[in-house]
This record gives C-alpha cells, structure tokens and sequence, in this order.
C-alpha cells in the first residue's frame, strides 16, 4: 500500500495534503477510490486531470489545451478556498469585536450599577448623620430647658 498524501478534516477548510502525480498514476492504472478518497481527488483536481487526460487519448483536444483547461480550473479552485480562508478569518475577527464590545458594554453596566449603589450608600449615610446631629442639638437644646424647669 502506498501513502498519498494525508487528509485532516479538523481545520476549515480541511487540510489536504496530496502527491498530485502518483495519485494521477494511481487512478490511471486503474484503482477504483472510495468514495471519500473520490472526493478528496475530486477537490484536490485529480479526477479532472485524468478527465482531460481521457480527452487528450481520444483526440479530442492537444495536451497543451489539457494543460491549459486544468490550469485555469486550477486557478478558480484555488481563488474559491483562499476566498473562503480569508471569510472564515474576517468572521472571526468580526465574532471577536462583537464579543469585545458586548463584554465592554457589560462592564460598563457594572460599573454604573455599583457607582449608583456607593452614591445611594453615601446618600444614606449622610441622611443618617444627619438625622444623628440634629437629634443631638435637640437633646442639647431640651437639656438645659430640664434643669431650668426645676
């Protein structure tokens, strides 16, 4: 059995890493591919080089028109996955601001929730101090009067 490359469907998009030419010798000898090993052919160009190969054999069109279909297939499927890289990227970026900015307004609640709590405290206190001092000057006030009564 021979290795031709690996496939590690964790990442996105899924990392593929293939020898191009013995998986193309492979299929033109004849192997018949699973169906995931297909799939991995068919994104990775595989099955449509053997395609155009298949076309060449017959007479249909020259090498270098192969040759040039597949590149330029080539080309537009590599636009497609660093297109697709590139919004995976950017999304994330966006989901990380987006976070930021609700993890932000949060804190901000936060603080304006304890800034109310300290001010209505200080607010309490002060009344209580308040109320405290003016007991005192009426008890001031009322003990004088006492002795005086006698």
């Amino acid at each position: 059995m021979e290795k031709l490359g690996t496939y590690n469907p964790n990442t996105n998009p899924a990392t593929i890493d293939l020898n191009f030419e013995k998986a193309l010798d492979w299929l033109l000898k004849g192997a018949q591919p699973t169906d995931t090993c297909r799939a991995i052919l068919s994104y990775k160009g595989v099955l449509y080089k053997k395609h155009l190969l298949g076309g060449v054999a017959k007479g249909a069109f020259s090498e270098t028109e192969a040759e040039a279909r597949f590149n330029k297939w080539m080309e537009a499927k590599t636009g497609k996955i660093e297109a697709k890289t590139n919004k995976i990227a950017s999304d994330a970026k966006s989901a990380e601001k987006a976070r930021l900015a609700a993890e932000t307004k949060i804190k901000e609640e936060r603080a304006a929730a304890i800034a109310e709590k300290k001010a209505a405290a200080e607010a309490a206190a002060r009344e209580a101090a308040e109320a405290a001092a003016a007991e005192a000057a009426n008890a001031e006030e009322a003990a004088p009067e006492a002795p005086a009564a006698e």
